[in-house]
């Protein structure tokens, strides 16, 4: 199959063409120089890399019925929120079988991976594990301890399953245990990473020390607090929806502006469903509704490009010929592909390589 349109990857958007075979990428060039020698089905349309979930809470997939009404700690705080007694109540086959349901969600988007924040300690890590078992989405999994005094062996043993841990916030982990954990995750070259300044703006000397790898929401942060954190090159992950629901919103225009490093995630499962493309078209619409716009590439790059440059995976946001990339294909005019990909792209214009096409490419 050839593709011909444009091309948005690490290197931003142009013009070309792709030829890809069985899922992998054989040529990248200019329009009209591939070496089909026209024996090729061809359509036009968008290539992009996978995107990448940049936060998630899958087993909370449990409920799809509408949440009920409350705060923010009253649905989601540890340890009697909303949410953690849905996942106490739960049996564990229906908790994988929930994950699995999420997972099969991206599956339809084209998602390639996800980075979930992973409650209920090596158990609750070993169910992700088994319930991606099959799925072409990597589990990116950040798991947590159980409360209390740190059990060393026990959290060797969580890390030698999982990717890092996630906690929920400094406010609710001490520094000490903060510290310990980060060098559990430091000595196992895994991640670290928590939630902060979601309700209420927290200090950057608290939730930076130690450094995370990754802090999800900054809702309520300052532009001071951001240079903080960009000063401590953490990346951040947004998840505009989930914030939008208890009146809220990412200060999007200001970290586009001073260039943090920004992940786009769907945030938990009982809220709605991972569709990470509506996340992306919320986060454009939404900022222009708060007067404070961001651009359609600033977006784009946060579920195409940033993402594997956070995992250490640079090489999978780059469209080349026999690269690592798994290519996404995206039946959308080619023209300014960066606004295209972020308010029009979803699972109804997706096409699998290889797959029969018989309609012409929409406007």
């Amino acid at each position: 199959m050839i593709v011909e349109g444009a091309i948005l990857d690490r290197s931003g958007p142009r013009a070309g063409y792709v030829r890809i075979r069985a899922g992998r990428v054989l040529e990248v060039g200019s329009i009209g120089c591939d070496s089909s020698g026209g024996r090729e089905r061809r359509i036009r349309g968008i290539v992009t890399p996978s995107p990448v979930n940049g936060h998630t809470h899958l087993a909370d997939f449990l409920s799809v019925r509408e949440p009920p009404a409350g705060t923010l700690a009253e649905l989601v705080r540890p340890p009697d929120g909303y949410k953690f007694r849905l996942l106490q109540s739960a049996p564990p086959a229906a908790k994988r079988d929930a994950m699995r349901a999420a997972l099969r969600w991206m599956e339809r988007q084209g998602i390639a991976a996800t980075l979930d924040f992973r409650e209920e300690g090596i158990d609750g890590a070993r169910l992700l594990r088994a319930a991606a078992r099959g799925s072409s989405v990597r589990p990116v999994i950040l798991g947590r301890p159980p409360a209390g005094e740190i059990d060393r062996p026990a959290l060797e043993a969580l890390l030698a399953v999982a990717d890092g841990i996630g906690i929920s916030s400094a406010r609710e982990e001490g520094p000490d245990r903060r510290r310990t954990l980060a060098r559990a995750c430091r000595r196992a070259g895994k991640l670290w990473a928590l939630h902060a300044s979601e309700s209420v703006r927290e200090s950057p000397d608290d939730y930076l020390d130690p450094r995370p790898d990754l802090i999800v929401h900054l809702t309520r942060a300052t532009v001071d607090d951001l240079r903080q954190v960009r000063a401590a090159r953490s990346t951040v992950a947004v998840c505009p929806r989930s914030n939008a629901l208890f009146g809220r919103r990412p200060p999007l225009a200001e970290m586009e502006r001073l260039g943090l490093p920004v992940l786009l995630g769907t945030d938990n499962g009982m809220l709605r469903p991972p569709t990470l493309f509506r996340e992306a078209e919320f986060a454009y619409v939404s900022s222009r509704l708060a007067h404070r716009p961001v651009s359609a590439g600033f977006i784009a790059r946060s579920l195409l490009v940033t993402p594997w440059e956070f995992l250490g995976q640079p090489d999978r946001a780059a469209i080349t010929a026999d690269g690592p990339a798994s290519p996404l294909i995206l039946r959308l005019p080619p023209e300014d592909p960066e606004y295209q990909i972020v308010t029009r792209a979803g699972e109804q214009v997706i096409v699998p390589p290889g797959s029969p096409d018989r309609r012409r490419p929409g406007r």
